[in-house]
């Protein structure tokens, strides 16, 4: 923590002393936490980029610790921003005082909308609600987060354009969270289907509704603040393509060639519109400390949806996964709680799909696929599915955003990529029973097993790889030896 920040918060909490001192134990120990005074044994996780972590032992024990565990708050950033505010802006936002007794007895509640609470009131993350009006329409979410803009990529050709070639292969294959640090500049990666899923996507939405687009009431700042920060992104990563109006109230898409008044729809519809990803937002309920599921736009799910999971904690959701409970629940509830914004984290999951599936709710008829070993399948309708996922915690509202995009590779393709037929058949054939099951990949392997054993022979015979190398996860996970060529190569820049 800068020395200034530190100065600001001690200084807070002196001015703050004597409602400081009507707190209980539990109430006090909230406050330490959010001013970052108090260090528990524990640390939070690191995640190196590109180095693979898996998470802790459990640290939360029971509903108390959740309860009296906040995530660090960003008000120390305000400093900075208030600094280059017009005077009126800067008016608006008042002193930035900080009173302890008012925070913790003045929290927002789970269902509270921001723009009609009182201006005393806070959110968990710390911002008054106040101090959230003042800033306003798009403030700078990459000051107040400390997560960098991404660098403008000007030779980015949508109409060529490739996903990077992921490959989330481990061995030993155990369940775990294996995440990374995110890359900054990818959160959101665009490719050449982009005009094909945004109108796949809302056609499931006219066909759907609340089954893949749905928000719940206290959760409006976290959507407003969601979009506001992708669009920025999208802006600044693809400056060619998309532009905000000089009072920020329109959105120009120069892919589609459209023009959006930004406040005319919910800002999830506004992601509906121009962005081919999915999101869930999770907010903390103040009364337990467990975080919620409470508003998503997700059209690339499979065996669930948007209106099967609404409302549930976090390990509710999870229930179907394997060891979840014995070996994640409390490590992720903990994580969930103690998750800063300034480190957003990514990882990814895979399956093995007849054709493209992209949206398949409960009974869908392409569910039959997966119950029989069709022999008439062949390799070409064989796709590998990545779900290439970020996990980060919004700066202001404090929820925590699952966004994830589903990315479909032909089988063919991994006959020239180097251990990766090895490392697919590895855990194919020999991963837990239990977690293969989940994975659902059955209907697939008489088709995709001998296509692996084929490319592993050639990459042996032809010295790609050595003849007696023993799979284990790549080095550089996701990526296997050479991608950038092979990806560049594919796109044509």
């Amino acid at each position: 923590m800068a020395l200034s920040t530190a100065i600001w918060l001690v200084s807070a909490v002196i001015v703050s002393l004597i409602g400081f001192l009507t707190l209980n134990r539990t109430q006090r120990d909230v406050v330490f936490r959010r001013l970052g005074l108090i260090r528990h044994g524990v640390s939070r996780p690191n995640t190196p980029l590109l180095e693979k972590q898996t998470l802790s032992k459990p640290l939360a024990t029971s509903t108390s610790d959740l309860l009296s565990t906040l995530p660090p708050s960003q008000r120390g950033q305000l400093n900075g921003l208030v600094e280059k505010m017009p005077p009126a802006q800067r008016q608006a936002m008042g002193d930035l005082s900080f009173d302890a007794n008012t925070f913790v007895h003045s929290l927002l509640g789970f269902e509270e909308d921001y723009r009609t609470a009182a201006d005393s009131k806070y959110c968990y993350s710390g911002f008054s609600v106040k101090e959230l009006k003042a800033l306003g329409d798009f403030p700078d979410y990459s000051a107040i987060s400390e997560v960098p803009m991404p660098q403008p990529y000007l030779e980015f050709d949508i109409d060529r354009a490739k996903p990077r070639p992921y490959r989330p292969f481990r061995w030993a294959y155990h369940q775990t969270m294996s995440l990374t640090k995110l890359e900054t500049d990818w959160w959101m990666e665009l490719e050449s289907t982009y005009k094909t899923r945004i109108a796949q996507r809302k056609e499931l939405y006219a066909k759907h509704g609340e089954s893949v687009l749905q928000w719940l009431p206290g959760s409006e700042l976290a959507c407003k603040e969601l979009m506001e920060m992708v669009l920025q992104f999208l802006c600044a990563r693809y400056p060619q393509y998309f532009v905000l109006s000089a009072d920020k109230s329109q959105l120009e898409n120069r892919i589609l060639g459209t023009v959006l008044v930004i406040k005319e729809k919910h800002p999830l519809l506004i992601l509906l519109d121009n962005v081919p990803e999915d999101f869930g937002i999770m907010l903390r309920n103040p009364e337990t400390g467990y975080y919620h599921f409470r508003a998503g736009l997700i059209c690339s799910a499979l065996g669930w949806n948007v209106g099967t999971k609404i409302g549930m904690k976090l390990h509710e959701i999870h229930q179907p996964i394997p060891d979840y409970k014995e070996k994640m629940q409390f490590s992720m509830d903990r994580y969930f709680s103690k998750m800063p914004a300034n480190k957003p984290i990514q990882r990814g999951s895979w399956g093995l799909e007849v054709d493209q599936p992209l949206f398949m709710p409960p009974g869908d008829p392409h569910e039959g696929y997966r119950d029989i070993q069709d022999k008439t399948l062949t390799r070409s309708r064989i796709h590998l599915r990545v779900d290439w996922q970020t996990l980060r915690r919004l700066p202001l509202s404090g929820a925590i955003v699952f966004n994830f995009k589903a990315l479909f590779t032909p089988l063919e393709e991994f006959r020239d990529e180097p251990y990766v037929p090895s490392l697919i058949l590895k855990v194919l054939t020999e991963g837990k029973q239990s977690i293969m099951k989940y994975k659902n990949t059955w209907h697939t392997e008489h088709v995709v097993v001998p296509a692996l054993r084929e490319y592993e022979k050639e990459q042996i015979e032809k010295g790609v790889i050595e003849k007696d190398w023993e799979p284990k996860t790549l080095d550089d996970s996701p990526w296997f030896p050479g991608w950038e060529k092979k990806w560049h190569a594919s796109q044509g820049f």
